[in-house]
């Protein structure tokens, strides 16, 4: 129920962040923007399932246990490297913009959500308690 709660209250909060984003980096209105932030979450949540599964086969057949700073830093640059190749055509095509617009508009939500994440996972964290992996 945690993680559901979680996904529900990150995503909504995000949706609405990155559709005034998009819609300042584009010049264009919130509804057209609100389309592909819900487009981008909804890919983000897929993407996050499908990319923590793979790299969670491949860190079962590693010889080294547990997650360094580099097992970290590599599965954060999949992650978000995996969006980057799916947002930023989806970016271009719908806001009608070069693949480096679309680019510079991702790298903006990249930042954002950087923050974004930080400060949403200690307030969860805060409001609901730790998870018991954390206890």
């Amino acid at each position: 129920m945690r993680r559901v709660v979680y996904v529900a209250l990150y995503e909504a909060i995000a949706i609405v962040a990155a559709t005034a984003g998009l819609s300042a980096l584009s010049g264009q209105g919130a509804a057209h923007s609100g389309v592909v932030a819900a487009a981008s979450s909804a890919i983000a949540i897929v993407w996050n399932v499908v990319w923590n599964h793979l790299f969670e086969r491949w860190e079962a057949t590693q010889p080294t246990r547990g997650r360094g700073l580099g097992r970290r830093i590599a599965h954060a640059l999949g992650m978000e490297g995996g969006l980057v190749f799916m947002l930023v055509p989806l970016f271009a095509w719908w806001f009608d913009v070069s693949l480096w617009e679309a680019l510079v508009m991702d790298i903006g939500l990249l930042l954002f959500f950087l923050v974004y994440t930080f400060v949403f996972n200690w307030s969860f964290d805060r409001l609901f308690g730790l998870p018991q992996s954390a206890q």
